[in-house]
């Protein structure tokens, strides 16, 4: 019961931490503070935390932080500088220089050439039938068996789900629930093109056992089953901020030329590598269209 208990504790002092970081990303993080926000002193959290996360609470704060910056230099016409101040870069020299370390290019380029045009390109309509042919991506037909997953529920925009992955990775410590092989996978719920953005529904999971799940299925993880089924599997490489661009190709090019038709089922991405330990450019990540 103890041991409950201290898990229970540790779970909520995560839980503080990670939404404070999401929500003030802007501004600027004393490790101080996010010790006293934790209810450790300084010294002993930052070991903590580290053994938990697989990685510093520095680095969480930097990955978190360029992800933000990746996202709107993507989506957005933001002046560059001012998204560099909105994701906790106090000059447009820091953030240029931080921001090209990680991702291989300075902000500028990442915006005009960054792996979000490469699917931009293919679904310009005005292309010529040889040139659209040239900007396919391989998709593969496979079928599933079925996945018995643990997650954490998240409703608002898509890419906010990196903070109920942070959230998961925190409860699947606690509770010691990883196992050899275990993969991390986001399914999404809603069509983003039919549903408010505030109202879009996901999942941050890991595969489990079907033994793992039950006894461990307690608030908040939620029991979330994957069918088993025909999937076109779509190989991404590069940042998930990009992501986007590849799902209106895989729907608004792929799908209509394909011959398939799209079942009434969620969507899911199997991460293959990690965001704590992976450079942006390098993240690889299977997203899955259920078909018919």
């Amino acid at each position: 019961m103890e041991t409950n208990l201290s898990c229970s504790r540790y779970e909520k002092r995560f839980s503080r931490v990670i939404a404070y970081l999401h929500n003030n990303l802007a501004q600027e993080l004393d490790l101080n503070q996010l010790a006293d926000i934790a209810c450790m002193s300084p010294y002993h959290w930052h070991r903590i935390y580290s053994s938990y996360f697989a990685e510093s609470i520095v680095a969480t704060v930097k990955r978190l932080r360029l992800q933000k910056a990746a996202d709107l230099l993507a989506k957005t016409k933001l002046k560059i500088g001012y998204i560099g101040e909105l994701s906790g870069y106090p000059n447009l020299q820091s953030f240029t220089r931080i921001f090209s370390s990680v991702y291989g290019m300075p902000p500028a380029r990442y915006r005009l050439h960054g792996s979000h045009t490469q699917f931009e390109l293919s679904t310009d309509l005005n292309m010529s039938t040889e040139r659209r042919n040239l900007a396919m991506f391989p998709v593969q037909i496979q079928q599933s068996s079925g996945h018995t997953l643990l997650g954490v529920a998240h409703q608002g925009a898509y890419m906010g789900i990196s903070q109920a992955f942070d959230h998961l990775s925190g409860l699947v410590a606690t509770r010691r629930l990883y196992q050899a092989g275990a993969h991390l996978i986001g399914v999404y719920v809603d069509d983003p093109s039919r549903v408010a953005q505030e109202d879009l529904r996901s999942y941050a999971c890991i595969t489990v056992t079907p033994e793992i799940q039950i006894s461990h299925a307690l608030s908040p993880l939620h029991a979330v089953f994957i069918v088993a089924g025909k999937y076109a599997v779509l190989r991404y490489q590069g940042p998930y901020s990009d992501m986007q661009a590849a799902y209106q190709w895989l729907f608004g090019v792929w799908l209509p030329n394909s011959g398939e038709e799209a079942a009434d089922s969620p969507a899911f991405e199997d991460y293959i590598n990690n965001p704590r330990d992976t450079l942006p450019p390098d993240l690889l990540t299977d997203i899955y269209l259920p078909l018919l």
